[in-house]
């Protein structure tokens, strides 16, 4: 079985947590670079990383890496490639072409060009899909750390080839997996400025959490994180629900999909061994979640109810859902635990000048309510941020929805 070299996409400044994550499944990791990690599998790893990695966009598997000056080099060297191993004869085929500091600078014919060649090597279909193409900029993260988007949710995806030249150097590769991998089949409908999943997994990753403790959310939305938070706890990867590109491909290797699809399911807990609650004081962001938990699978494992961030209380308070295995009454003191949140900020809902009382009105009930615990938001105003009056540290920086934002960490102290 052959070993590929396969590249996986995430938010620029996420690298090392999706490294990490890689690394935990046992493959080769190489270069960490802006926005994707390299790394080497066999078949099974490849699965494995689509299906496991939370914090991955995409996971691609290099082609061909060649130097080309002029059409004829590019299609004569571009035919060594594996082609008949990626596209079965007959399908439409799609391609992502970007060209810079290169001779070969027009995007439309190269990509015409190699249309051509999977065409004659491994009988792919000569008519352009009708699907959208995935190089759009919208939201997501591809190679390089350059933004794209995947086709629409539900959709049938024919195969993606991915073509970067960079001073006449010439990287092609097959998409492994399909539609962007945030994309992981829950989210019926979103509340306003929706987070993405892979950047709720990295919240969560970087804060820290257990998967054992208490985790809140007060300004839920439409749930993405308190339902990655149990989905982790669960032990349940990411992609257990959707499908992938490479199940498509003429060399897919089921007994090694098979075998990921047999561990993943060992290691799932039937319970959340977590406490997880969210809220939020839109009573149509409460039902939004309940209904992507609901289509998540984790509907039982999360409560979401509606109040306004004043009436924040830690799990194990009268009212409130207690941690598993603690008494459910006459609980001495509130459980520590960990607040995990993406609050609004001026660019992405209102005015920032708005929101300085709900920030400092945060602040006074997490100091108040939930000492010893930890929290950890996403920020994109240092004044509002202020507002809180916790010694934050950062932990990383990344993007949300087109702002620079910054994910950052502290520990609420006693008195």
């Amino acid at each position: 079985m052959p070993a590929y070299a396969c590249r996986a996409t995430t938010h620029p400044g996420v690298e090392r947590i999706l490294a990490g994550e890689l690394a935990a499944l046992g493959l080769a990791v190489g270069e960490v670079g802006e926005g994707g990690v390299a790394f080497e599998a066999e078949a099974y790893g490849v699965y494995a990383a689509n299906i496991w990695a939370r914090t991955a966009g995409r996971v691609v598997v290099r082609l061909a890496t060649f130097t080309a000056r002029g059409f004829p080099e590019l299609e004569r060297k571009a035919a060594r490639a594996p082609w008949a191993d990626f596209v079965a004869p007959g399908s439409p085929v799609r391609f992502r072409v970007t060209s810079k500091r290169s001779k070969l600078y027009h995007e439309g014919a190269i990509e015409e060009r190699l249309r051509g060649v999977a065409v004659r090597e491994a009988g792919a279909s000569p008519e352009i899909s009708g699907l959208p193409e995935q190089g759009a900029p919208a939201d997501g993260v591809g190679e390089g750390g350059a933004v794209e988007d995947g086709a629409a949710e539900g959709g049938a995806v024919d195969p993606l080839f991915v073509v970067r030249v960079d001073r006449d150097r010439v990287t092609l590769s097959a998409d492994a997996s399909g539609e962007l991998l945030h994309r992981r089949g829950y989210r019926v409908r979103g509340a306003k400025a929706p987070l993405r999943e892979t950047l709720a997994a990295a919240l969560l990753i970087s804060s820290g959490w257990d998967g054992a403790s208490p985790l809140v959310d007060p300004f839920c939305g439409s749930g993405t994180i308190a339902i990655e938070a149990a989905l982790m706890a669960r032990r349940i990867p990411p992609g257990w629900r959707r499908a992938f590109a490479f199940e498509r491909w003429p060399s897919f290797d089921a007994g090694a999909w098979e075998e990921v699809r047999a561990w993943a399911g060992a290691g799932m807990l039937a319970v959340a061994p977590a406490t997880i609650v969210g809220s939020d004081r839109d009573a149509g962001a409460v039902e939004t979640s309940r209904a992507n938990a609901e289509r998540a699978g984790v509907a039982a494992n999360v409560t979401f109810v509606r109040r306004a961030v004043s009436a924040l209380e830690p799990p194990g308070t009268p009212g409130m859902p207690s941690p598993p295995g603690t008494p459910s009454e006459g609980s001495a003191s509130p459980v520590r635990g960990w607040l995990v949140t993406n609050p609004p900020y001026g660019r992405r809902l209102g005015d920032p000048r708005a929101l300085r009382d709900l920030y400092a009105a945060f602040g006074n009930v997490v100091r108040a309510r939930l000492s010893g615990w930890r929290v950890a938001m996403i920020s994109a105003d240092r004044a509002l941020e202020g507002q809180v009056g916790l010694r934050f540290r950062e932990r990383l920086r990344t993007d949300n929805g087109g702002v620079r934002v910054r994910f950052v960490e502290a520990e609420v102290g006693g008195g």
